[in-house]
Order: C-alpha cells, then sequence, then structure tokens
C-alpha cells in the first residue's frame, strides 16, 4: 500500500512541475499572438474602416484561445450596447486574464491601450497601438529568456520534490 502512495505523491509532484513549466512555455507564445491581434486590430481601424466591434469580432476568429476571448468578449460587450469603449476593454480583460499565462505587467499594458480606444483620431490611435505592441514585445523577450532558463528546472524540482517527499516519508 505505501508504493501505492509514494507513485501518487511522485505523479502529483511531477505533474505540478510539469504544469509550471508549461506556463513558462505558453506565455511566450501568448504574448506572439497578442502582438500580432494588435497588428491585425491596427490593420482593421487603419486600412478596413471597420468599426471596433465587427474588427474585434474578426480578429477574435483567427486567433487561438485563450487571446481569441479577450477579442470576441470585447465585441461582445460592444454589441450589447456597452457605450463605455474602455469599459469594455476593461470588462473582457478581467474575464479572460484568468484563462492566459500572462502576468499582471501584460495586463498593465493591455488596460492602457484600452484606455485609448476609441478616443483618438486614426494616427494616434496607431501610435498607441504600436506603443502597446513594443510592451509586449519586450515582456515576450523577457518570458522566453525566462522560459529558457527556468523550464526544465521546473520539471526536474517537481520530479525531485516528489522523491524528497517520498524519502522523508519512508
Amino acid at each position: 500500500m505505501s508504493w501505492v502512495g509514494a507513485i501518487f505523491i511522485l505523479t502529483a509532484c511531477t505533474w505540478t512541475g510539469f504544469e509550471i513549466s508549461k506556463k513558462l512555455t505558453e506565455r511566450p507564445r501568448q504574448l506572439r499572438q497578442l502582438r500580432t491581434a494588435l497588428q491585425s486590430f491596427e490593420a482593421e481601424i487603419m486600412y478596413g474602416m471597420s468599426p471596433l466591434p465587427a474588427a474585434s469580432q474578426k480578429i477574435s476568429r483567427q486567433l487561438p484561445v485563450p487571446v481569441s476571448y479577450l477579442f470576441h468578449y470585447f465585441s461582445e460587450y460592444l454589441k450589447r450596447g456597452e457605450k463605455n469603449v474602455d469599459e469594455a476593454w476593461r470588462k473582457s480583460l478581467e474575464e479572460t486574464w484568468p484563462y492566459t499565462a500572462l502576468q499582471p505587467h501584460e495586463k498593465e499594458v493591455m488596460f492602457q491601450f484600452g484606455t485609448t480606444l476609441g478616443k483618438h483620431e486614426k494616427m494616434q490611435q496607431q501610435k498607441h497601438i504600436r506603443l502597446a505592441m513594443i510592451h509586449l514585445e519586450k515582456e515576450e523577450t523577457e518570458a522566453r529568456e525566462k522560459e529558457k532558463r527556468y523550464e526544465r528546472m521546473a520539471k526536474s524540482l517537481g520530479f525531485l520534490a516528489g522523491l524528497l517527499l517520498i524519502i522523508i516519508f519512508i
């Protein structure tokens, strides 16, 4: 019976290490997707002349989950009659953020970006989109470095922590 418990502990700790590693891997990928979404958003606003709900809905169809949720919910809030664009953006961020691997730094960048939506003329809006993309690019670079540094370590530490617990309990 004690071997079953030992296997359970080792499996649980190893799984935890792999989940932490997965978050480290997902973060740069999701940041890249967010930057791509902002580029598409810029194109829709500047050249497509699309209104915000239509542009957001179109972008949400092009992106994978969970980043697509942000633009989908934003579009839905605007379609439901939310008059305040930055409030709709804030609500969609709050609703989708728990499903991402992104950190508070990126959330703050996206909040700041949302406060500028729909308040400026096209050229000024384009500058705000590009500024957000620059901030996200910086965060993506840092996330890639963190992934390289800690991904393998997280997996190994999960397994080793399981072994340590087994030794302590035996």
